[in-house]
């Protein structure tokens, strides 16, 4: 089961890839640098760390797909997001590094997915919670992941 496909319905996931990157600078834009720090509620991460949180998953799904085309029945590592949060309140940490480093791995992964043969999306692999998946399903899984998201900075950008 795939636990973004709600947040994308019927939307074309690369379409999503496409647009999430610059929707998120439009958004912090408008937010600033106080708002940025923003959170919809105590103990929740403010709007800056849902966008470190977004980068540090782009690593991590330019990882999974790269391992997923290159070995046959690859099972995806997960990780822990809350300890990679940990780190996030360091000052490096900023809006800018956080949209800079995202835009461009997006870009990277959008690239690499727009050359993938027909097939390539159909090919398997398994994720040690969520089962076996397909190629497809992790591309879904990454644009209903921004989709959640965007959704949070949305609502915070409204306060």
């Amino acid at each position: 089961m795939n636990p973004y496909a709600s947040f994308l319905g019927d939307r074309d996931p690369q379409a999503v890839l496409a647009e999430t990157p610059a929707q998120i600078a439009a958004l912090f834009d408008k937010l600033g640098t106080e708002g940025a720090e923003r959170a919809l509620a105590p103990g929740k991460w403010s709007a800056r760390k849902i966008l470190c949180h977004l980068a540090d998953c782009e690593v991590a799904y330019a990882f999974r797909l790269r391992q997923a085309l290159a070995e046959p029945n690859h099972v995806i590592q997960p990780f822990d997001q809350d300890a990679w949060a940990a780190v996030y309140d360091a000052a490096a940490l900023d809006v800018a590094s956080a949209l800079d480093a995202y835009t461009a791995l997006r870009q990277w992964n959008i690239k690499l997915i727009q050359s993938l043969p027909a097939g390539a999306m159909s090919k398997l692999l398994t994720h040690p919670e969520r089962g076996q998946m397909t190629f497809g399903v992790v591309v879904e899984t990454m644009a209903g992941h921004d989709l959640n998201h965007l959704q949070q900075i949305e609502r915070i950008a409204a306060m």
